[in-house]
């Protein structure tokens, strides 16, 4: 099914919305500003049972002393992941930690993440944003991985013509991945432009990388087509549970994740906090109709939530 006309509407619109209304609207999108709120998003989520993946919002970020900044806090999150027992490791926007200065200061505080997540058994997923940021964050990750950091996880976008290309490539180095459809905004001649077509380039990397069992997948997707999908290939070549997950972000259709969990899937729910959250929620309605039209549905469906009801839930 195509991108429907309300959810591109809707997704044209974002920028027009008062910031106060987004506010709210996030609010069941991102854990809140602080470690200690999304430490308790964290909480709850694994008490449901769901594995949490935590991330500070912002990106972008071209002074030096700011990415250090942010790798501090990254530290922090490890730590607190450890302190309170979560079940979640964190991932980073190359960008947020050094990417947006030099491949060199991304490799550096990566690096610096890779060992101290190391030491308390955690893991780093080192995330991929658009294009012209592709090619150094494989070559950084690789590095790394080549070096012995094998606690570091790939992000793989099947909206990208070159995306089995690279997944060929990296065969059998840094094992654990994660396969999305992106949501960055790319041209047509390097990337899919219809909701088909990024399904099927979906669902044939799905079929390239599953049955390979050299890779840990996390299947990151709320569609409902490409969910089928998994679950008929998984169920074909009688994978484990050790061979892959299910990736949801808080807050975008809840009854999905537990119909998964209830399922006798593994679950990881993407957890971001932050102060940065407008930027967050913004671009994701823009680039992605159809999460604008999730969450415009839940409004519609919740209108307290415009009304000051802040539940998460």
């Amino acid at each position: 099914m195509a991108i429907g006309f309300f959810d591109k509407t809707i997704a044209g619109s974002i920028g027009l919305i008062p910031k106060p209304i987004i506010r709210r609207v996030a609010s069941r999108y991102v854990a809140g500003e602080t470690l200690e709120e999304a430490i308790e998003e964290a909480e709850r989520l694994n008490a449901d049972g769901y594995r949490v993946t935590m991330d500070l919002l912002g990106e972008a970020i071209s002074s030096v002393a700011e990415a250090d900044a942010i790798t501090a806090t990254y530290i922090q999150i490890l730590d607190a992941i450890q302190a309170h027992g979560i079940d979640g490791n964190i991932s980073v926007k190359p960008t947020a930690v050094g990417l947006a200065n030099s491949p060199e200061d991304l490799e550096r505080n990566v690096r610096k993440l890779s060992q101290h997540a190391a030491a308390s058994g955690n893991f780093v997923r080192v995330d991929m944003e658009d294009s012209p940021t592709t090619d150094d964050t494989i070559a950084v990750v690789r590095r790394l991985c080549a070096a012995g950091h094998d606690n570091l996880g790939w992000v793989f976008q099947a909206t990208l013509h070159r995306t089995r290309a690279d997944l060929e490539a990296l065969a059998g180095v840094g094992p654990n991945l994660r396969l999305c459809k992106g949501v960055y905004l790319e041209p047509e001649p390097i990337a899919w432009q219809s909701y088909d077509d990024i399904n099927a380039s979906y669902v044939d990397l799905l079929r390239y990388l599953l049955p390979r069992r050299d890779h840990f997948v996390g299947i990151a997707t709320h569609d409902d087509p490409m969910i089928d999908a998994a679950e008929a290939i998984i169920s074909e070549l009688g994978l484990t549970q050790d061979q892959y997950e299910f990736q949801v972000l808080l807050g975008v259709r809840p009854e999905l994740r537990e119909r998964l969990r209830d399922a006798g899937h593994k679950v990881r729910v993407y957890v971001p906090y932050g102060r940065a959250w407008h930027a967050y929620c913004v671009r994701r309605l823009q680039e992605n109709p159809k999460f604008a039209g999730f969450v415009t549905r839940d409004v519609l469906r919740n209108p307290g939530m415009l009304l000051g009801d802040q539940s998460k839930r």
